[in-house]
């Protein structure tokens, strides 16, 4: 055997002994986004009509943009403090004291972070051990719960009821899944994909039984100011005392039409806003300084934008909904906050492939109800942020694929479902 022959077969026989070490467990545990799954289709074709995700097509309100570009002019590109700008802090406290009537310690009560799943993120990393367990009210955004499988805990979701053409929190199922590796309590008011807004009723036993308990009550409010009742829904910072085990997260995406900026904040008690901190420096160190400052700017001078976005989604809200009540086996509960309608459709049993057919024949994108946990399959969600231009034809694509798949249903009503309200002046803002 020459010597390069024996080298080679000393390297093979090592290599073959060598362990290829595996990714955590923790990680590969944690489930592809469905929504993102399909949106990664849609976003390969051309002419496809977007409602998947959960933003305006409206760019953020020029206002905003300008305060940036002073802040960038004005030298904000060095590190700021990790809970972020004291500014920016002071700034959402007196916020919450305007539409909220809640004093906070700015420096004591609030973090910004990058983003309002940054807020969830470094929250859950507060609050839970490998093992623990956290009840998640669902149908609901899928990164809560994957945020809670990275921490090694385990998600147990809790469905809401329907109950006529509104949503309900099953008290009867969450008191009886409390167990003893039970720390969390996660729940979405108003709700990303039903709709729905917790009464101050619901807030209440929320709040009680997590007292009772003793479990941290996690509210994420990123879609507070989206509300058709009232300038403002209610939050759980009106009922909780400062010593409760309460969280808030919240976000500027939304409200602002700033998704891509990627800026949020959390409230709650002095030793988790302080430990939040901490893991900010070891995650992201802060927020960017410039989006801060861009920020203030939003807090202190957007309500005239906000008021008009508001009105302009319950004109759309609305409209989607009256279109999808005359389709064929589609059921529609209300909604009272955010932008989206998440409507059961008679015989589906797979909403991800219904989701991918409809993608694929009509070039109409949303989400599978699947992708929101349990609870929601046999639904879908349609985000109506788009504009009209864009939800009129969808609405007709969807009824177009419903009675082309279901032959045997009579057809709803003649008139397409750009027509089925008469058309009111487009509002400017947002």
């Amino acid at each position: 055997m020459s010597i390069v022959n024996r080298q080679s077969s000393i390297v093979n026989r090592k290599s073959s002994s060598i362990v290829n070490p595996s990714l955590a467990r923790s990680v590969l545990e944690v489930p592809h986004s469905r929504i993102r799954e399909l949106a990664d289709i849609a976003m390969s074709m051309d002419g496809v009509l977007r409602l998947y995700f959960g933003e305006s097509n409206l760019p953020t309100p020029r206002y905003i943009k300008n305060a940036a570009v002073q802040a960038l002019q004005d030298g904000y590109t060095f590190y700021t403090e990790n809970a972020g700008l004291p500014s920016l802090r002071q700034a959402i406290a007196e916020k919450y004291r305007e539409i909220h009537r809640v004093n906070l310690d700015p420096m004591r009560h609030i973090v910004v972070t990058a983003s309002g799943v940054q807020a969830l993120n470094v929250s859950i990393r507060c609050l839970l051990d490998p093992g623990d367990e956290a009840l998640v009210l669902t149908p609901a955004w899928p990164n809560g719960s994957a945020i809670v499988g990275m921490c090694s805990a385990r998600a147990i979701h809790i469905p809401h009821v329907l109950r006529g053409q509104r949503y309900e929190i099953d008290f009867t199922a969450l008191q009886s899944a409390i167990g003893p590796r039970t720390r969390l309590i996660l729940y979405t008011s108003p709700s990303n994909p039903l709709g729905w807004v917790a009464t101050e009723s619901d807030q209440k036993r929320l709040l009680e039984l997590c007292r009772q308990h003793g479990l941290w009550l996690l509210a994420d409010e990123v879609y507070e100011r989206l509300y058709y009742r009232g300038p403002v829904a209610p939050s759980i910072l009106r009922l909780s005392a400062p010593d409760d085990a309460v969280v808030v997260a919240h976000s500027f995406s939304k409200s602002y039409c700033m998704t891509g900026w990627r800026l949020g904040w959390l409230v709650s008690r002095p030793d988790l806003a302080q430990k939040a901190t901490q893991l900010n420096e070891f995650i992201v160190s802060h927020a960017p300084s410039m989006a801060q400052r861009a920020a203030e700017a939003a807090l202190k001078e957007g309500e005239d934008e906000l008021r008009a976005m508001v009105g302009r989604l319950r004109e759309n809200r609305d409209f989607v909904r009256s279109a999808l009540q005359q389709m064929p086996g589609v059921t529609v509960p209300q909604a009272e906050g955010a932008f989206y309608l998440f409507p059961r459709i008679e015989g589906m049993s797979d909403s991800f492939e219904f989701c991918r057919r409809l993608l694929n024949e009509k070039k109409v994108g949303i989400a599978p109800g699947v992708a929101f946990g349990e609870g929601g399959e046999g639904s879908v969600r349609i985000c109506y942020a788009a504009d009209r231009a864009v939800l009129e034809p969808a609405m007709e694509r969807i009824n177009s694929f419903l009675v082309s798949s279901r032959p045997g249903a009579e057809s709803p009503k003649t008139r397409s479902a750009s027509t089925t309200q008469k058309r009111k002046p487009r509002r400017k803002g947002g």
